[in-house]
């Protein structure tokens, strides 16, 4: 008997033993063993389960798992900025300039007052050649750049992006903003439509346009660099050649030597500057401080320009000032020592037709305070006025201010 218990314990042993073979390894017994599913996505769900024939219609127990799902993946390396860059291209120029200078030499003797008449000065004549960039802003030939590049020019010659060359003619230019129309003959030209300089956001892409160091002439093609706007309003006093910048948009895209004229633009392609000035070190590169005209300036001095050839800064005021000495802010009933008092005004002169007489002491004028004449003097000097504009004045007479609007007249 305890045989016969033995054999029958061991092929049940036996039997369970294959069963359980069969669930382990069922590619020994001719089933399909189902694969794990890797790495898809957790919207990707697949059901791994099917009844058994002849079973109960009862479902058994679904499992969820995820599996991958190939999408296109479109890259483009365009964007804004190269979209910018290609509208904005065909219309900037390059500018070659041919001027003639004028140099003095003085002789050794010249100092000596018997010999200077047989020894005069001499004078030569030098062809000095000049690089810069420009814009077109009408389909009919009109280019903007700056005064300096075209300074003194006896020959201005534009490049544009088709390889075509024109000789341009300076329809008119104003000095004090170093701004400078030219005309070239033309159908159809492409063109930069104006932005609003005023709607400029600091820290908006600002995309530079033009012809450094003369890059343009390889196959008339203009260089691109990118930054962003780094501040609006910058006011510069009057330099030592006179030019007055006003109102600048400053930027660190790159501007080097030749980008003088050409174009700054936002991302939509809309003109919000003129590249003009840098501020720089020894070796005269760009380190990041890049200064641009306004695009709003450029509109209003185009239209004059386009119209009279030059802009009429020579006006006329006629009026004279002083210093308020305490005397006379005693005898004028005034505060403090404060303000320019007027000495002398003109017969017939725009500052009688507004009313200004002497002993009328300026407090403030475009509406900034006036410590003393020298403040009024700096003032008009470093305002961008011109023949016709208002010039607002605030003055102190019989003890109290009063508002007083003087149409400046040409000289």
């Amino acid at each position: 008997m305890r045989h016969l218990f033995n054999y029958l314990l061991g092929a049940l042993a036996g039997i369970g033993l294959v069963l359980g073979s069969e669930r382990a390894f069922p590619e020994w017994f001719g089933h399909t063993k189902a694969a794990p599913v890797v790495g898809a996505g957790p919207a990707a769900v697949a059901t791994a389960s099917e009844p058994v024939t002849g079973a109960s219609p009862v479902a058994e127990p679904q499992h969820q798992t995820t599996v991958p799902i190939q999408q296109p993946i479109d890259i483009s390396r365009r964007s804004a900025i190269t979209r910018a860059a290609s509208e904005v291209s065909p219309a900037v120029v390059g500018i070659s300039v041919i001027s003639v200078r004028e140099y003095r030499a003085r002789h050794p003797f010249a100092d000596d007052p018997f010999l200077r008449q047989f020894f005069p000065d001499q004078i030569y004549r030098q062809k000095v050649e000049n690089l810069g960039s420009g814009f077109l802003i009408s389909p009919d030939g009109y280019v903007l750049t700056n005064e300096h590049v075209v300074h003194e020019a006896s020959q201005v010659i534009v490049t544009t992006t088709a390889g075509d060359k024109f000789d341009a003619v300076i329809v008119g230019y104003d000095y004090d903003s170093d701004i400078a129309l030219l005309k070239i003959e033309g159908r159809n030209l492409p063109y930069i439509r104006f932005g609003d300089s005023d709607d400029v956001i600091i820290g908006e892409w600002a995309i530079a346009i033009g012809n450094p160091f003369g890059l343009f002439s390889i196959h008339s093609q203009p260089s691109v660099s990118v930054g962003v706007v780094s501040a609006v309003d910058r006011d510069f006093e009057r330099n030592r050649e006179g030019r007055l910048y006003l109102d600048m948009v400053q930027t660190d895209a790159a501007i080097n030597r030749g980008n003088s004229g050409g174009p700054l633009v936002n991302a939509e392609g809309d003109l919000i500057g003129m590249n003009t000035m840098i501020f720089t070190e020894g070796g005269g590169g760009s380190i990041g401080l890049g200064f641009a005209i306004p695009s709003n300036r450029l509109n209003r001095l185009f239209e004059d320009l386009k119209g009279r050839g030059k802009i009429e800064r020579d006006f006329w005021i006629g009026f004279q000032v002083g210093e308020v000495t305490r005397l006379i802010a005693r005898s004028l009933r005034l505060n403090d020592l404060h303000g320019a008092v007027v000495t002398d005004v003109e017969s017939g002169s725009p500052a009688e037709k507004a009313g200004l007489e002497p002993a009328d002491v300026i407090v403030a004028a475009q509406g900034r305070r006036i410590e003393s004449p020298y403040d009024l003097l700096t003032l008009l000097r470093n305002a961008d006025l011109r023949v016709g504009d208002m010039l607002k004045l605030t003055i102190w007479r019989s003890g109290s201010t009063e508002e007083r609007e003087i149409r400046l007249g040409k000289r």
